[in-house]
């Protein structure tokens, strides 16, 4: 696929973008080796290679669940303003 003005301007259209008049051929020119590189990826055969989905075997290893006290909770509230029980005290702003 060749990038030329026409196609550099339907992607300027495309991507809400403008792109000045002295970085037209730079971008044509840049835009082109992209375009070129992917179309060498798409010419290796990888029907032999299986797809790498997770690289840890048997999934995903997971810890033990266990509760823990904390009293970040506490150290917290000690710093607000008010609060009642666990909770903050606000001013209520809708009526």
């Amino acid at each position: 696929m060749q990038i030329d003005d026409k196609l550099l301007c339907k992607l300027e259209k495309l991507s809400a973008l403008k792109i000045s008049d002295e970085n037209r051929s730079q971008t044509i020119e840049e835009l082109s080796e992209i375009v070129n590189f992917v179309e060498k990826l798409n010419e290796l055969d990888l029907n032999s290679f299986n797809a790498t989905i997770n690289v840890v075997s048997g999934g995903t290893p997971f810890r033990e669940d266990s509760p823990k006290d904390s009293e970040v909770i506490e150290s917290i509230l000690h710093n607000s303003p008010r609060h009642k029980e666990r909770f903050f005290v606000v001013p209520k702003i809708i009526e």
